[in-house]
């Protein structure tokens, strides 16, 4: 493996759920330096996410769903990549139906997301000997109103895998539980980040996600609702922070598996409303509204290892990723209907 390494310039690397938010910027970051293959079925992503990349020589996009098994030097079109001979070096596994206004109707694809899917995607791992980062979720620390707010990776993970979201909550679970089984029998370098509240540019804006609702509330003059009181707070990270983080995870030493990332920085959500108040000069109010149902108040991150083992701390303001959203959502609220 190592005379390999002095033949080729880039790596190889494999992006699930490319096309997704958090996952296209990845890309953008990733085809800097390296040949992308990005997969993705559309399910709850969009073209216009990579539509940019299309036209880059180091990027090629393979429309497929994960539950199936993917074969990826049966694909002519990365025959330029020379996998059989190169291999693939890195696979960041992203993939899994994410949406809020619609999760009923994803119910099953995300149980065999996050069951088959990963299997999948550890098999190919398994035949090309490559490092894999899992994309995991904050939903694991279940419910944490109250002491202790900060959630560290050794806590126990508390969650009812019988919801109506034991699809996605549950499944994330045993998808940590999968990949630790991987690197036990076949040696794998596995990475698991467990992300926090993420928002900025390609978030879904109708979809019910919290930052983009209260944006377009703002700029259409409606009353921005916040499920909650005026206490009601929550933490935010910029999707540039979390790439970054996910970047230096991948990076990081074998023994390095697990780590948190997201804003350890408490906000109360009227504070943000205001701000997006502020930025759009809108003159619409602030209405407040009882939690919904099976409401889970995750807590935050304690980010103590990410900072210590991979030098890691969010960096982007507030109030300047509100300013790109927002940017975000005034030019393409005319243009995307859910």
């Amino acid at each position: 493996m190592e005379g390999k390494k002095d033949v080729f310039e880039r790596k190889n690397v494999l992006v699930t759920g490319g096309a997704g938010f958090i996952g296209s910027h990845l890309c953008d970051r990733l085809i800097k330096d390296h040949n992308v293959i990005c997969v993705d079925n559309f399910i709850t992503s969009s073209v216009a996410n990579i539509d940019h990349l299309l036209r880059e020589p180091n990027f090629e996009f393979i429309n497929h769903d994960i539950t199936q098994p993917l074969n990826l030097l049966r694909f002519t079109e990365l025959e330029r990549f020379k996998i059989a001979y190169n291999g693939l070096q890195e696979i960041y596994h992203l993939a899994c139906p994410i949406s809020k206004r619609h999760f009923d109707d994803f119910k099953i694809a995300t149980v065999l997301t996050n069951s088959i899917g990963v299997k999948n995607i550890l098999d190919i791992a398994v035949e090309h000997h490559s490092k894999v980062l899992y994309a995991s979720s904050s939903v694991l620390y279940g419910d944490r109103r109250g002491d202790p707010r900060l959630v560290r990776e050794s806590d126990e993970c508390h969650l009812d895998h019988l919801t109506t979201r034991g699809a996605y909550d549950e499944g994330k679970r045993f998808s940590e539980a999968i990949l630790q089984t991987y690197a036990d029998v076949y040696g794998l370098d596995v990475k698991i980040a467990r992300l926090f509240r993420t928002y900025g540019p390609r978030m879904k804006i109708f979809d019910g996600n919290l930052i983009p609702d209260m944006v377009l509330s703002a700029l259409e003059g409606k009353d921005i609702v916040i499920s909650g009181d005026e206490e009601t707070r929550t933490s935010l990270a910029n999707v540039a922070d979390v790439v970054d983080g996910i970047l230096r995870l991948m990076s990081s030493p074998i023994e390095i598996t697990l780590v948190n990332l997201g804003s350890d920085e408490e906000i109360r959500l009227v504070s943000v409303a205001q701000k997006i108040l502020g930025i759009t000069s809108s003159g619409s109010r602030v209405r407040f509204e009882p939690h919904v149902p099976n409401y889970i108040d995750a807590g935050l991150p304690d980010i103590s290892r990410a900072k210590d083992l991979l030098g890691w701390v969010p960096l982007v303001r507030l109030d300047d990723g509100l300013r790109e959203m927002i940017e975000y959502a005034n030019s393409h609220r005319n243009l995307v209907s859910f």
